[in-house]
């Protein structure tokens, strides 16, 4: 396994494709929930990438919260097989690139409700009462730095 970290128009298609794949899989198949995928944010997006044998196992994109020059947001955090560790490589994966190479002071976060405590590992805490994105169970969260 892995990790690439690329901006957007560093993606080769086949990579690009394959993100888009597994957030199909996972976010609409899977967890049988219709929403726009696409939202243009993966453009000023940076692209973290975890593959095998050119597949991606997981996969997460880290961009400027909107509004709010000192955060950074993680969003699109996605794996493959559940419950592997991948998740977990792929989380630390992320808070490192962004403290290795950003100058942010909050990582910001929009996690499922059933998540939670896999942030909390992390050092996040949640910040918001739960709210419904997409007919899911989500609650705020942040890491400060």
């Amino acid at each position: 396994m892995k990790y690439i970290v690329k901006k957007f128009e560093e993606l080769t298609t086949v990579e690009l494709y394959e993100i888009l794949k597994l957030r199909s899989e996972i976010f609409v198949v899977e967890q049988n929930c219709v929403y726009q995928d696409l939202d243009d944010i993966d453009y000023q997006s940076l692209h973290i990438i975890c593959e095998e044998n050119h597949n991606v196992l997981s996969y997460l994109r880290i961009y400027p919260k909107r509004g709010e020059t000192d955060v950074v947001q993680i969003g699109r955090v996605v794996t493959l097989k559940h419950r592997t560790g991948s998740g977990r490589a792929l989380m630390q994966q992320g808070i490192q690139t962004i403290k290795d190479t950003m100058n942010y002071k909050k990582i910001y976060i929009v996690a499922q409700k059933q998540a939670i405590g896999f942030y909390e590992k992390f050092g996040f805490i949640v910040t918001s009462d739960e709210f419904l994105e997409d007919g899911i169970p989500h609650v705020a969260m942040e890491l400060t730095l």
